[in-house]
């Protein structure tokens, strides 16, 4: 490095965001996530010890996944190179091997290999590490927002430990601001500023277990805040108010969380919760996801979950759908909650859904059968004589416009597919069924 490089050096690091001079340097200051590095925890162990293997960190983003390969990167002995799965590619990868494979042979060092995004990364380029994660020429350590067992190689998540990183708790959010207004060293402590207690809470709970947009609020607050008659700079609730103008939504349409959100809508949905229900909804809505695709997924849940207890549920999600694709947003979101909190709010049965699978399973994998002559086709010349259609009993000829006969194939004769439920209307169903099955034919 000649003395412009060092001087570029020492002038980016004193340039750098307050989130990234913050980034601890060893695991005692690592705050939270102590499910993996607590002191009796595996990672932990391993770091100290300087025994790593192959490791894949998954969490929400400012949770600390490059904090903690930094972290590493401090402890180890091993060569340590970085590279970001959006801005590298198979060169690098091949460029980094070739010096992991040298260091190795002439000098025995191993080599750690980071790699921020792995899941940007496409299928080739994944494949391309997995014969030198193999052998030991690389360790690798993935981070990535995205879930891996969807997103990263089968084979490198079987050679790796995959490490779930949560949000941080907001005591620990606490933490991170108290040193980023008090300390000296990597912190902001040389403005002399003071955070009112009010303001470190809000911060805290706005920034939703993100160490990064708690960091980045206060550091935007302490710059523009004027100092008071005092000489002093204080960030009480309007500036932190301010600095965060609005919670950032936690929601990645082509990401895991998308999952996460609409699994929890439905399932609130199904489990008569209309007030989470609707609340998933609005945290969609925010996201900026589809409006159909919304619609969608509440129409199979008003077939799927209420079924025949509420057969006026599907008209509902129906409509809504139609009107919804006719309004757009933002009237969108009131013809979305009518049909979300009604479904929501309706008895429910599941037996439609359980018939319908029963019979696919059913004609998937055991004798089909004949259909009864008497149900076959007679509307052609010839039929008669193939006995197609005689023997058929016209329902409405007789009393309730019902009369006993076989529907089913012989070898099918006395199962039961459809089995409603005492909920609802299906209640009517239920019985309607039991009355005609008992009775005579008259």
């Amino acid at each position: 490095m000649d003395l412009f490089d060092y001087a570029r050096e020492m002038n980016k690091e004193k340039e750098a965001p307050l989130a990234g001079r913050m980034r601890p340097a060893a695991l005692d200051e690592v705050v939270g996530q102590e499910h993996i590095i607590g002191r009796d925890k595996l990672l932990y162990r391993a770091i100290q010890a300087d025994k790593l293997s192959s490791i894949i960190f998954y969490g929400p983003p400012g949770t600390g996944k490059t904090t903690l390969a930094k972290v590493i990167a401090n402890t180890t002995k091993a060569n340590f190179v970085q590279m970001n799965a959006t801005t590298s590619g198979k060169k690098d990868m091949q460029e980094a091997v070739k010096n992991a494979k040298e260091a190795l042979g002439m000098f025995q060092k191993k080599t750690i290999l980071f790699i921020d995004e792995i899941h940007r990364f496409n299928k080739a380029q994944q494949d391309y590490l997995l014969p030198f994660v193999e052998d030991g020429t690389v360790i690798l350590i993935g981070a990535t927002t995205e879930n891996p067992y969807f997103e990263v190689n089968q084979a490198l998540i079987s050679r790796s430990n995959v490490f779930q990183l949560y949000s941080l708790e907001k005591d620990d959010i606490k933490e991170l601001i108290r040193r980023a207004v008090y300390d000296d060293e990597k912190g902001m402590g040389v403005y002399h500023a003071s955070i009112e207690e009010d303001a470190l809470d809000f911060l805290a709970d706005m920034a939703e277990g993100d160490a990064r947009s708690a960091l980045n609020a206060i550091e935007l607050g302490i710059l523009t805040t004027q100092p008071n008659e005092a000489g002093k700079i204080v960030i009480d609730l309007n500036v932190a108010q301010e600095c965060i103008q609005r919670r950032a939504a936690r929601y990645d349409k082509d990401g895991d969380n998308h999952y996460d959100v609409i699994s929890a809508f439905i399932k609130s949905m199904r489990g008569s919760d209309p007030d989470a229900a609707v609340y998933y909804l609005a945290r969609m809505i925010d996201a900026g996801e589809s409006v159909t695709f919304i619609a969608r997924r509440v129409m199979i849940c008003a077939s799927e979950d209420v079924g025949n207890a509420d057969p006026q549920a599907i008209q509902v999600a129906v409509a809504a759908a139609q009107a919804v694709e006719r309004v757009g947003l933002p009237e969108a979101r009131i013809l979305l909650a009518q049909a979300v909190t009604y479904v929501a709010s309706a008895p429910k049965s599941n037996a439609a859904y359980l018939a319908v699978d029963k019979a696919l399973e059913t004609v998937r994998n055991h004798k089909i059968g004949e259909v009864p002559n008497h149900l076959k086709d007679s509307h052609y010349k010839g039929a008669a004589k193939l006995g197609h259609g005689i023997g058929y009993q016209y329902a409405h000829d007789y009393p309730d416009h019902y009369v006993k006969q076989q529907y089913l194939p012989d070898e099918l004769q006395g199962m039961r597919f459809y089995e409603p439920t005492a909920n609802g209307y299906e209640k009517r169903i239920k019985d309607y069924l039991m009355y005609v099955r008992n009775r005579e034919n008259k």
